[in-house]
């Protein structure tokens, strides 16, 4: 297992933050005496807001890293590396609630769906091939990024190439789904509903970082945050633009849905014609890791600051439409 980053000091001593607590832990890493999943919040939460990380984990199970061909630089490739330090600072200047995957993305992608993987990782015997396959969408066809090895078992990477030594057998994929991927998602559409209850609208911030973005020619150059609603379909389009307009403000370079769209978090629990309201931000790692792209850097401060301005923008919108939402629905 990989050691856990001490969160640095904010540098703003000014800044008020709520205190998390952690409120619930659930699943379990197979392989390891660790929760799936920690979930955090004030003891007052503040705003209509769960901020999730699903790609920051970093419980690695022994017999995992084992299976590794490139043990060394898979994990952090595949990490949105330390993120989850930089969404605690955000969830506690905004008194929001905080989901925090700890079962590393390697062994199950948490921003997929249940049935997106591909099947030449797996070995067995016809009948458990043929009851995965009966589990997939659309009679068996695999998705292309399946295909591409970016499904809900990580299968290669570029650069890397393949990486794991071994198949996998398809009683341990399932495995891992019970264990980790269902009850991640559950608590995540419990709190959604705890908070929708209390507030009458929620908001989901699925936290992500991504590499620096090449630049595109343009005199803005490229862009280091990304917001996506898939396309508008999880999130209302003035809380968007309130996300939008925030980052704006802050000065930095954004996108809306290119590159990253947002994936399967989005789409299962976006729902904003019932006010839940999700969103997802890319930010680059180099903003807020160290020089080597490996720890928590100088950076994570300043890019608290401006996501929780974001956030709170955003929470502002949600909040105004959930308490109009009784009035609406009489």
């Amino acid at each position: 297992m990989m050691p856990e980053e001490p969160r640095p000091e904010d540098e703003d001593a000014t800044c008020a933050r709520a205190i998390l607590t952690m409120l619930a832990a659930g699943g379990s890493i197979p392989g390891l005496s660790r929760p799936a999943y920690t979930l955090h919040a004030p003891a007052e939460p503040l705003v209509p807001v769960l901020i999730a990380v699903p790609h920051a984990g970093r419980a690695y199970a022994p017999g995992l890293l084992q299976r590794m061909r490139h043990a060394e630089d898979t994990p952090r490739r595949l990490e949105d590396r330390f993120v989850d330090v930089l969404a605690r600072e955000v969830a506690m200047r905004c008194g929001a609630a905080l989901l925090l995957a700890q079962a590393p993305r390697a062994m199950i992608d948490l921003n997929r769906d249940p049935r997106d993987f591909d099947l030449g990782m797996f070995s067995g015997s016809d009948d458990e091939k043929a009851a995965m396959r009966r589990g997939m969408p659309r009679g068996g066809a695999q998705s292309a990024r399946a295909m591409r090895g970016l499904g809900l078992f990580p299968r290669r990477l570029s650069g890397i190439g393949e990486l794991w030594r071994g198949p996998m057998r398809p009683v341990e994929a399932l495995h891992r789904i019970a264990a980790v991927h269902a009850p991640y998602h559950d608590a995540l559409a419990a709190q959604i509903a705890a908070i929708r209850e209390q507030w009458g609208a929620a908001l989901l911030v699925d936290f992500h970082s991504m590499p620096d973005l090449p630049h595109g020619g343009g005199a803005d150059g490229p862009a280091t945050h990304v917001l996506g609603d898939r396309f508008g379909g999880s999130c209302g389009r003035d809380v968007l633009a309130a996300g939008l307009a925030g980052l704006a403000a802050a000065g930095v370079q954004s996108a809306y849905n290119r590159p990253y769209a947002g994936g399967y978090a989005l789409e299962r629990h976006g729902a904003p014609r019932d006010n839940i309201h999700a969103v997802q931000i890319e930010i680059a790692r180099s903003l807020y890791l160290d020089k080597a792209l490996d720890r928590p850097g100088i950076g994570v401060a300043r890019q608290a600051a401006i996501m929780a301005q974001v956030v709170l923008a955003m929470a502002d919108i949600v909040g105004a439409a959930g308490a109009a939402w009784p009035q609406a629905a009489e």
